[in-house]
């Protein structure tokens, strides 16, 4: 993989002299106390300003000023004119904008399309206070604001709208967030290495518009525009389409005649020409840009848009990916190769930096959930190989896992038991993206460097992927012993089909750092789902629900699972729900809250739901495989319904459903029936039978659903925390 420039390589800017910031300033107030006359950086936030490194602007302003820029945060600014964004002044630089954590339109509204009541992100937790779309709406106000200044957007709504992209709020196919925003350059991923260069090359002089060659770095150009002679450009559908498959060429053999040729003899080339060949080749691919299908052709087209999808997921390995190119009008919009990942001495600098691992003072003492959840835990790794077709992660921070040393991970414990108010011995997380991948990583890198699989676990965990978890049990077991350290808890989603390839860590993590349940996600029990969405089979569930219940025992403990499943997921039928409810029941488990699925911009899933094709296959050529989607409102309520089947609420609609299915056997009132016959007063649509007959039959508790096997589980309610991957 081509090697990158160290993160904390660079001379400071000349006003590192005017030291660390308590908290990076908000007012005009705050700059005059640190002796400021103007900020080099202005960061643009959705979310309130928490100076953790669990929070994106607080690591990228903590970043940026150890590098020795004044930054200064806008957080939640009122965009309805451009007022607000003059509240720090004008930037000598640029302004960075980002809608937060999350993207605006997941946190603002439902899978059904509801506004939300709340906002984790906000002091008080109060709804409404940033825009939808907030990257394009927040840019448009810096610009209006300053005419002349760079704006510069970034964060996971960014990244997740890089191309031309399905909008399941509008239910249509929306230009790139670029071309809608007017930004100058797109960062996407975690972008700390491009960031860096940028603002240091900004600083020095140089025009926005001259710097096209960052890695992770998006932005507008003329029409085919290319950066010059050496690049070429390859038109995707070259690249990615089924029928007959030519025999490849020699990748050693350069200026080989056509096979029509009588020149074309075998070549031999020795061992040293190979090497200096292949080296050519790569050198050619990191010149050459791939044209995907333009805007206005995936805006009509399901087919190039599901071809564009999943040309854009191949291109996302930083060893092999090439820069993209996508047609917007007049316009293209490129991107180059992702980024480089940080290395650990990086990773570990970054997290180091001297946040103040609190809210800013201006919020008092007002509560803002996000805070309250991760205030007590520790992320120790970023990224994701698992490749879920649902799952952003991927596309944003990447498949290579990027860990902290140890010693990094047990300095911060140290930090929040000594420095965080409130701390009562108890580490809520130490996680990630996923509880387990710590460390994991490619066993070759010259194989990790060239791979173009979507998921280094699926259909089953690769032969080249390392599964040792022996560093990760080892963490574990010095963050507990730290003296003032009562418990440490795992919190993030322990992907459970590389734990079960390590009893030792299923042995470890029950006995030590299980608070009585463990939420997993197996997302659903039948193939078909599970084959669309890259998750493992039921199977794996099974053999680490063995192992967790054999290691509790032998603790001592009863501990329970908390499993988590999607509704309503592209290549899910009602027969495949129906399947799930069953083996909910069997296995005694009344779900609380459930997920629908939610298409989520740029996911593989999403193209499935809005092109009805499977990207993980090949679409081009009239080949394509089709996908079963659950679009209407009622067969997402079944599918939903399924989940909850113990809530008489839904009973009218499984029963109503189960008849049309063929499946009426599984009505009454037995163990071995789903949903009963009966229907409590004043719940669901009156049903037919024994309510006609006048003599309704009650449940023996308030809502209870039908008969449960013996030994039934508590009920699985959904934490408040990160979802499990």
């Amino acid at each position: 993989m081509e090697t990158a420039k160290p993160l904390f390589s660079y001379r400071p800017h000349w006003a590192k002299r005017f030291g660390t910031a308590p908290f990076l300033p908000m007012s005009r107030a705050e700059m005059d106390q640190l002796g400021w006359d103007a900020c080099d950086v202005i960061l643009v936030t959705g979310d309130a300003y928490i100076d953790h490194p669990s929070f994106g602007m607080a690591l990228v302003g903590r970043l940026l000023e150890a590098q020795g820029f004044r930054v200064g945060i806008i957080s939640q600014p009122d965009w309805k004119s451009a007022e607000a964004f003059r509240a720090l002044g004008r930037p000598n630089l640029y302004f960075g904008v980002t809608a937060g954590n999350m993207d605006s339109m997941v946190n603002r509204y439902t899978s059904d399309r509801k506004i939300r009541s709340d906002d984790a992100y906000t002091a008080g937790a109060e709804p409404h206070k940033r825009p939808d779309r907030a990257v394009t709406a927040y840019a448009q106000r810096c610009r209006e604001a300053f005419k002349d200044v760079p704006v510069i957007v970034g964060g996971i709504e960014a990244s997740l709208r890089r191309i031309a992209h399905y909008d399941y709020w509008s239910d249509k196919v929306r230009r790139s967030v670029l071309a809608d925003s007017k930004a100058d350059m797109l960062l996407f991923g975690n972008a700390e290495r491009a960031l860096v260069a940028l603002t240091h090359r900004l600083a020095a002089g140089e025009k926005i518009a001259d710097i096209r060659d960052l890695r992770g770095s998006a932005f507008m150009t003329p029409r085919g525009w290319l950066p010059n002679e050496e690049w070429v450009e390859l038109d995707s559908t070259l690249i990615d389409t089924p029928g007959r498959v030519d025999a490849h060429p020699d990748p050693y053999a350069e200026n080989v005649a056509p096979a029509s040729s009588a020149s074309n003899a075998a070549q031999v080339v020795s061992f040293q020409d190979r090497a200096q060949l292949r080296a050519q080749r790569q050198e050619q691919r990191r010149h050459t840009a791939v044209r995907l299908p333009a805007y206005e052709q995936v805006e009509k087209n399901n087919v190039l848009y599901a071809h564009a999808s999943r040309v854009f997921h191949l291109e996302s390995n930083p060893g092999n990916a090439r820069a993209l190119v996508q047609g917007h009008g007049e316009r293209d919009v490129w991107l180059n190769p992702p980024p480089i990942p940080l290395t650990t001495e990086e990773m570990d600098r970054v997290y180091d930096l001297p946040y103040a691992r609190a809210p800013h003072p201006s919020y008092r003492d007002a509560r803002i959930p996000a805070w309250e959840m991760i205030r007590f835990s520790v992320n120790i790794m970023r990224g994701c190989f698992g490749g879920c077709t649902f799952c952003s992660i991927t596309e944003h921070e990447g498949r290579i896992i990027q860990s902290r040393s140890e010693q990094s991970i047990l300095a911060e414990i140290e930090a929040i038991r000594d420095k965080t108010p409130g701390f009562t011995g108890i580490i809520s997380d130490l996680g990630g993206p996923t509880a387990n991948m710590y460390r994991l990583k490619c066993k070759d890198d010259k194989i990790e460097s060239a791979c173009r699989r979507l998921s280094c676990v699926f259909p089953d965990v690769c032969h080249n992927m390392s599964t040792d978890h022996g560093p990760l049990i080892q963490l574990y077991r010095k963050a507990r012993a730290l003296p003032g350290i009562k418990k440490v808890l795992i919190g993030s989603g322990v992907r459970y089909d590389l734990a079960v390839k390590s009893p030792e860590y299923v042995k470890e993590l029950v006995q030590h750092h299980v608070g009585g349940y463990l939420k997993i996600a197996p997302e659903h029990t039948e193939a078909g789902p599970l084959n669309h969405m890259m998750k493992p089979g039921i199977g794996s569930y099974e053999k680490f629900k063995q192992l967790f219940e054999k290691f509790s025992k032998e603790a001592g403990k009863e501990q329970y699972l908390i499993p988590y499943f999607i509704a309503a997921h592209p290549g899910t039928t009602d027969e495949d729900m129906l399947n799930l409810a069953i083996w909910l029941k069997r296995n005694g488990f009344r779900l609380d809250q459930v997920q629908t699925f939610l298409p989520t911009p740029m996911a593989m899933a999403t193209t499935m739901w809005h092109t009805e094709l499977n990207p993980l296959k090949k679409v081009l050529g009239g080949r394509g495989q089709a996908v079963a989607v659950t679009r209407a409102g009622r067969s997402r309520k079944l599918h939903k319904a399924f989940l909850r089947y113990h809530d008489p609420e839904n009973w009218p609609l499984l029963r109503e459903a189960l008849k049309e299915m063929g499946h009426a056997d599984l009505i009454g009132n037995g163990k071995q029936h789903l949903v009963p016959s009966f229907q409590p007063a004043g719940t669901g649509r009156q049903s037919e039978g024994p309510r006609r007959m006048g003599h309704v039959q009650k449940p023996s508790g308030p809502q209870r659903g039908p008969a449960q096997p013996a030994g039934r589980k508590p009920l699985a309610k959904k934490p408040s925390g990160r979802r499990p991957k």
